[in-house]
């Protein structure tokens, strides 16, 4: 089967001109698309959360992908030399109209398909290899990991409003009819409370979800 990708990155984009490409070039190529598979997500996105990562899953030996170009398939070197890869390992043969790329079934395929699959791995074993020094870095600077406490509070619903809920809570409220007057959920609410290491008493909540 043959199939064709699209993607583009924002709904200010259109399609057309990559689907203008891949009809010409296969017009010219003499082939029909069987399937059209079209998506607006960020090439920096990992493919295998993509409608990309679906249809690689999907294709076999000599099905074939075309695109307009290899950035369609992702943003950086690494993702696209492990989806190439990944093609190589699957049988199917991936085609580019700008970049004129064709991975096929010859040797020079194969030995590039082993060099990028052999890259990427490098690349994720280094990137680990960094992440464990860096970690083991501030460690040793005594250096606190994790997310500063107060950080989540200031992208909570609920900052800012600090004294209505110490108001609320005064008038003896528990949390979840605090949270319904705040028009949050509960989750949120004890999730701000524990983050501004708020000092209250939960025992009337706990006798109000009793009745």
């Amino acid at each position: 089967m043959t199939y064709a990708y699209i993607r583009i990155s924002t709904d200010k984009q259109h399609t057309e001109n990559q689907r203008f490409e891949v009809e010409n070039y296969c017009s010219r190529e003499g082939l029909h698309v069987d399937c059209w598979i079209e998506e607006t997500v960020s090439g920096s996105k990992d493919y295998s959360q993509r409608a990309l990562g679906r249809l690689l899953r999907r294709v076999g030996r000599d099905d074939l992908i075309v695109c307009a170009e290899l950035s369609r398939l992702g943003r950086s070197l690494f993702m696209i030399m492990e989806i190439l890869s990944v093609c190589m390992s699957r049988g199917c043969r991936p085609h580019t109209i700008k970049d004129n790329y064709r991975l096929g079934d010859d040797i020079s395929s194969k030995v590039l398909a082993f060099a990028f699959g052999l890259s990427a791995e490098i690349e994720r074993n280094l990137i680990r290899q960094r992440t464990r020094e860096a970690l083991a870095r501030l460690r040793a600077e005594g250096r606190t990991l994790g997310r500063p406490r107060g950080a989540l509070g200031r992208h909570n619903k609920l900052h800012g409003r600090d004294e209505c809920l110490q108001r609320l809570f005064a008038q003896g409220l528990g949390v979840t009819e605090v949270a319904r007057r705040m028009g949050v959920s509960r989750t949120t609410l004890y999730r701000y409370l524990h983050d501004k290491d708020f000092r209250i008493s939960f025992q009337n909540d706990a006798r109000n979800n009793k009745k």
